[in-house]
């Protein structure tokens, strides 16, 4: 009967336990969400995934480009627009926007918000 109290307590902790660490922060303030959203992607053009990726398909791409990046309650990019780039291969282009439309934040708006943030990214 003791196995079977600490099992069910074991059981009930997390169950109770798990939502809490399983919910992302909800954002609110424009600066945060701007900071955070710049050090995501930060992280994301950095990664070795994203590395080997782009070094396979466009090794020969350098340069700068600006670009913007619609976010929506959920955490999901909602819109990628190049603003500027000295980068003119088109395919590269696609290959980025196809790349940040799939990610999505480690983190929540709250509800009907949604910001458009300007990204700078140096390659």
């Amino acid at each position: 009967m003791k196995i079977f109290k600490t099992v069910w307590v074991a059981f009930l902790f997390v169950l109770c336990a798990t939502p809490a660490f399983a919910q992302k922060p909800v954002l609110t303030d424009e600066e945060e969400v701007s900071a955070t959203v710049t050090k995501e992607i930060d992280d994301v053009f950095h990664a070795e995934d994203f590395l080997k990726k782009k070094n396979k398909k466009f090794p020969d791409i350098k340069g700068t480009m600006v670009i913007d990046i619609g976010v929506v309650q959920n955490g999901k990019v909602s819109s990628f627009f190049k603003v500027d780039s000295d980068i003119k291969n088109i395919d590269f282009i696609n290959f980025m926007s196809d790349y940040i439309l799939q990610h999505k934040f480690q983190f929540k708006l709250q509800k009907q918000q949604r910001y458009k943030i300007r990204y700078t990214a140096t390659f």
